[in-house]
């Protein structure tokens, strides 16, 4: 198995990946400071891209990527590979599908247990961010979208 296919695999997650599967790090460059941030997040993929989102409310990391959509995914299950990537806007379609898949998985009795609540997809809808991890390397993001998962 090459690096590449390695990466590949872990980008190839699925509602079934566990939380160590989804958790990566990223580096965003600070929205007012510009210093790199570093923090751990889950990645979602859904329909063969891939998406960030997190809890309602405001969050340094998604305005880090409004002011500089440029920053790098760190994969650390699996393989550790530092990926360059995009933060891209969704529109409201595409954020009302992603959205649902990932209260699927929020709520599971397993994950809901951690979170203390069932979520509501009305406060996640409205308040959540959200964008679309676009990945430089094109071949990457041919090979993982193509893998199940």
């Amino acid at each position: 198995m090459t690096a590449n296919d390695a990466v590949a695999r872990a980008l190839a997650i699925g509602p079934d990946s566990s939380a160590a599967e989804r958790t990566i790090d990223i580096t965003t460059l600070g929205a007012r400071s510009g210093i790199p941030r570093r923090v751990e997040i889950w990645f979602h993929r859904v329909d063969g891209r891939w998406y960030l989102t997190g809890m309602p409310g405001p969050r340094s990391w998604y305005a880090n990527l409004r002011a500089h959509p440029r920053f790098t995914v760190h994969l650390k299950h699996g393989v550790t590979a530092d990926l360059p990537a995009t933060a891209v806007p969704v529109d409201e379609p595409t954020r009302r599908r992603v959205i649902t898949a990932v209260l699927d998985l929020q709520n599971r009795p397993e994950i809901a247990a951690r979170v203390g609540r069932r979520q509501r997809f009305d406060d996640w809808f409205a308040r959540s961010p959200l964008v679309e991890i676009v990945f430089d390397d094109e071949q990457l993001r041919t090979a993982a979208s193509t893998q199940s998962g």
